[in-house]
């Protein structure tokens, strides 16, 4: 991905977690692969926890390092990517600092990109500030999650940077769209004639898609005791993914045409009815257990969590979508921490054949499958039946693996680096628009209502398990179960 796209790079929370672990190792990347950055970009840190550039290069040394390449720092390219940072010192909350930004970057060339890596509560003044010193023109302004609690907060932050800035110039990111599989889910349906006749109801009996984590809330307690999992990853990273999976072929792979079938899929979710939560949504809450022979402790006595939380910890649900092409098939969706391992994986389950002369066997719920994995391991799995060797016939099931990092000699692109750079030249296909966001919140509002008038607590799970057993016992109910039960 060649690029001369000149530009200036700004990087508002610049000595913060995601800055360190995720953004300026994807840029590093960017440039040490050499022609995806152009020589004159620039990046520009703004923080407050350094005091200037030689504080800031050296605490970029320190916590930055340990996220780049497996392979070991090229110093030569470290040092060359360490030349492009610019820094400077400002408190965010005055309007009156952002002049001394101004003067920083205005000499520099290109399109102006501003990543807010804050807290959302700083978006719109950040905004503000940008536009009252004239730095909302020729520029990109890309907004990270959460991008608010609800549909009115999140409207209201989508209302007041789209006062300053037009749509076409936000930038919603949600990095599970820059995932390798995901690009080439698209790929395998859009690029083969193999699998679009099948993408339907007649032959898709359920799909399961999952977001597990073994870790638990970590340093984040303040901020997740009043989000919990629905708001954290179902409102923005599930359904995305289910928007992904469930969409029509679009007329052309630009952002509007790619954007405005996952935003079909999205008003065609059906409306959760208030009463009939409780057998579609399981929320969960863990407790103490064992992961990987360590003990960790319940979510309720971690450092910022109040000790009689209600917030959920996990989520499974099932959804249906109302149109002609998945109507009547099952998604169950699931995310949950402190759970048995860590994985990401869209589950695509195909109906038994109608009628076996080879035995049960042909016969059995997921004998054809497509397991699309995003995370440890970035692969395509297709499962079905194959004759064992031997006298009979005795099938077992097999599967074609497409492993991108055995396939392909270039290295995988890292979400973060392949989104920065959609940002930096201008491509906003597998970013958020405002109307999808908007779609996600309304679908999800009469389940977060529902469970904050609830007077019943979430349900536990221990810790180093999949969940609450609800979670599997609403899947039994249509008949199937969670892909790592049937193993």
């Amino acid at each position: 991905m060649q690029t001369d796209s000149s530009f200036t790079f700004v990087l508002f929370g610049g000595t913060g977690d995601l800055s360190m672990r995720k953004i300026l190792p994807a840029l590093f990347e960017a440039h040490r692969a050499g022609g995806m950055l152009a020589d004159s970009g620039k990046i520009v840190a703004v923080a407050r926890h350094a005091s200037d550039r030689a504080d800031y290069i050296q605490w970029v040394n320190e916590h930055v390092k340990s996220h780049v390449s497996k392979n070991g720092v090229d110093e030569t390219a470290w040092a060359s990517f360490l030349a492009r940072i610019e820094f400077i010192n400002i408190d965010l909350s005055k309007a009156e600092d952002f002049v001394q930004l101004r003067e920083v970057i205005e000499g520099l060339p290109g399109i102006r990109v501003f990543y807010l890596a804050t807290g959302p509560s700083l978006f719109v003044p950040i905004c503000r500030a940008l536009a009252s010193v004239g730095l909302n023109e020729n520029a990109r302004i890309v907004l990270e999650k959460p991008l608010g609690y609800d549909l009115k907060s999140s409207n209201a932050i989508n209302d007041a940077v789209g006062e300053i800035f037009t749509e076409e110039q936000i930038y919603r990111i949600d990095h599970y769209l820059g995932k390798e599989p995901v690009q080439n889910l698209l790929a395998l349906r859009f690029g083969n004639a193999l699998f679009e006749p099948l993408w339907r109801r007649e032959w898709v009996e359920s799909i399961q898609i999952t977001i597990a984590e073994e870790l638990g809330v970590e340093a984040r307690g303040d901020f997740y005791d009043n989000t919990g999992a629905l708001r954290d990853m179902v409102q923005n990273h599930l359904l995305q993914l289910l928007s992904i999976v469930a969409m029509e072929p679009p007329h052309s792979m630009d952002s509007d045409s790619v954007r405005d079938e996952k935003l079909r899929v999205l008003r065609a979710l059906k409306p959760i009815d208030p009463r009939d939560i409780g057998k579609v949504a399981v929320r969960g809450q863990y407790h103490s257990g064992v992961i990987r022979g360590n003990a960790v402790p319940a979510y309720a006595t971690e450092p910022g969590v109040k000790p009689d939380s209600s917030t959920e910890t996990f989520v499974a649900l099932k959804v249906e979508i109302e149109n002609w092409r998945w109507a009547g098939v099952p998604f169950f969706l699931r995310t949950g921490k402190r759970l048995a391992d860590r994985v990401a994986e869209i589950v695509v389950n195909f109906r038994a054949v109608p009628h076996s002369a080879l035995g049960a066997s042909a016969l059995r719920a997921g004998a054809n499958r497509l397991v699309i994995r995003l995370q440890p391991n970035e692969t395509i799995r297709l499962y079905c039946l194959a004759k064992q060797p031997g006298e009979g016939m005795n099938l077992a099931s097999v599967h074609l693996d497409l492993a991108f990092d055995q396939f392909f000699r270039e290295g995988q692109m890292e979400a973060y680096q392949r989104l920065l750079l959609d940002v930096i030249n201008g491509r906003l296909a597998l970013f958020v628009r405002r109307d999808e966001q908007e779609a996600a919140w309304r679908w999800v509002e009469p389940i977060l209502n529902e469970w904050k008038a609830s007077i019943k607590p979430p349900k536990p799970y221990a810790s180093g398990t999949w969940g609450p057993a609800a979670s599997s016992a609403m899947l039994a109910q249509h008949g199937t179960c969670w892909l790592e039960e049937e193993n």
